[in-house]
């Protein structure tokens, strides 16, 4: 692997080469949060109890991708660095490793979310219907645990060298086809048989395949500038060390959110049905305004690591202040929008007027954190981009437990349910101060 192939990513200037990766991967996280909301839209067209069967299956499918993204950003910054640093068979090892310990994932998640589907959704709720919902919807999701966890592992594989475009056509691909099949399998429009819930699952099981298949197609076409050898499959102490330090953080990091929302279910079921309904839609419009920030920072981490692994102090601090200014500007807009149209959002997924009514005050208060929210989130992805998954983890800690929980069973105590939704914006407040002191100490220490 020659130096001229990633060299590229401590050359270019910072903000054309930030957005030259970011931008596609905007798109596909914006793909993706339509085929969120649209695939809510079709199940929230059966019933407000299959709506609410896919809000609590929710959690898991969450779960599911948290292992497969967070043992991803482990491989994909590992890669970087060794690229940054010059040592390409390390970080074909580390890709090759990568690709085998997420496969294993996906196959143990799928054997024990299986086993254990029922007993969990038991957990939040004595209705039968959308017990059975859920467990016709869960069961099929969980089938394809495999291909998930496989599909994502090339995801950030692609997104280390810089392959955006792969990543961007192969998710857009995915979610349309997941959007295409939606109300085909859903309601049996021509040819197909009308499956109900179990449609919207098999949908999403096979969008993940074709995104799978793209990938293969792709570096069957146009290898990569890393090598997949049979002796590189081989765990090695050393690799699997460094893809587990960065990647078991980054996984708890993706995984907080999905006990953050089954504990405030239950909390917001001692108030009503349809406050855990509002968490849910929440959610389906969050990942919206996320996923394209997420966009950018999963464009920002092959560049940081990068220079990281380069030793390229100045510019990893130019390409943190980048991508924070970006950012910031994406949640301004998501907050005007919750601000302004807060009934609009809401009647995508219930028209009932109670849901819209809980719903515009959950909204317009949780949306005051949006913009310093940002803070947070690039600094956890910069400082797993550095290697730093503990650091970053903290921060994630501190977002989805440490602050939010206490914050949100005393002033619901004190105020009702307005005092979960405030708990969101002061804990972003908080985390967004911490953060910055966080990511400053780190930088100090490469400077």
């Amino acid at each position: 692997m020659s130096a001229a192939d990633t060299s590229y990513m401590k050359e270019k200037p910072v903000l054309s080469l930030l957005l030259s990766m970011g931008i596609p991967m905007m798109l596909s996280m914006l793909i993706n949060s339509l085929y969120n909301i649209v695939d809510g839209i079709f199940v929230a067209r059966m019933s407000e109890d299959a709506m609410m069967a896919i809000s609590l299956v929710y959690p898991v499918q969450n779960l599911l991708h948290s292992i497969a993204v967070g043992f991803g950003v482990g491989t994909n910054a590992v890669i970087a660095i060794f690229l940054g640093s010059q040592k390409g068979e390390s970080a074909s090892s580390a890709a090759s490793q990568g690709i085998l310990l997420n496969i294993f994932h996906g196959l143990l998640f799928m054997i024990f979310g299986i086993l254990f589907m029922r007993p969990f959704l038991n957990m939040f709720t004595s209705n039968e219907t959308v017990i059975v919902y859920g467990m016709q919807y869960g069961i099929i999701v969980l089938c394809f645990s495999m291909i998930h966890t496989t599909e994502l592992s090339f995801e950030k594989i692609f997104q280390s060298v810089g392959h955006m475009k792969t990543s961007m056509i192969s998710l857009g691909s995915s979610c349309m086809v997941n959007i295409i099949l939606d109300p085909l399998l859903i309601f049996g429009i021509g040819p197909f048989p009308e499956m109900g819930i179990r449609g919207a699952a098999l949908a999403t099981g096979i969008g993940q395949t074709t995104g799978l298949c793209i990938y293969l197609l792709t570096s069957r076409i146009r290898p990569l500038n890393l090598q997949f050898k049979p002796q590189y499959f081989k765990p090695t102490q050393n690799i699997c060390r460094r893809l587990y330090g960065i990647g078991i953080p980054a996984t708890l990091n993706m995984a907080l959110p999905s006990v953050l929302i089954s504990v405030l279910n239950i909390l917001l079921g001692t108030f009503s049905e349809t406050q855990v309904l509002v968490l849910g839609i929440y959610y389906k419009l969050q990942s919206f305004l996320y996923l394209p920030a997420n966009g950018i920072i999963q464009g920002m981490r092959p560049i940081m690591s990068y220079n990281y692994g380069a030793r390229e102090s100045s510019r990893v601090k130019k390409i943190y202040q980048t991508s924070l200014s970006i950012i910031v500007l994406i949640l301004l807009a998501g907050t005007v929008l919750c601000l302004v149209v807060p009934d609009q959002l809401i009647h995508l997924f219930s028209n009932n007027a109670a849901t819209i009514t809980a719903g515009r005050q959950a909204l317009r208060i949780i949306c005051i954190g949006f913009a310093i929210s940002g803070i947070s989130v690039v600094t956890a992805g910069a400082l797993e981009a550095m290697g730093k998954g503990m650091e970053s983890l903290l921060i994630s800690c501190l977002r989805y437990i440490v602050l939010i929980l206490p914050l949100a069973f005393i002033l619901s105590h004190f105020i009702g349910v307005g005092g979960v939704w405030h708990a969101f914006w002061i804990t972003e407040v908080i985390t967004a101060a911490l953060s910055a002191f966080i990511f400053y100490r780190q930088y100090q220490a490469i400077a």
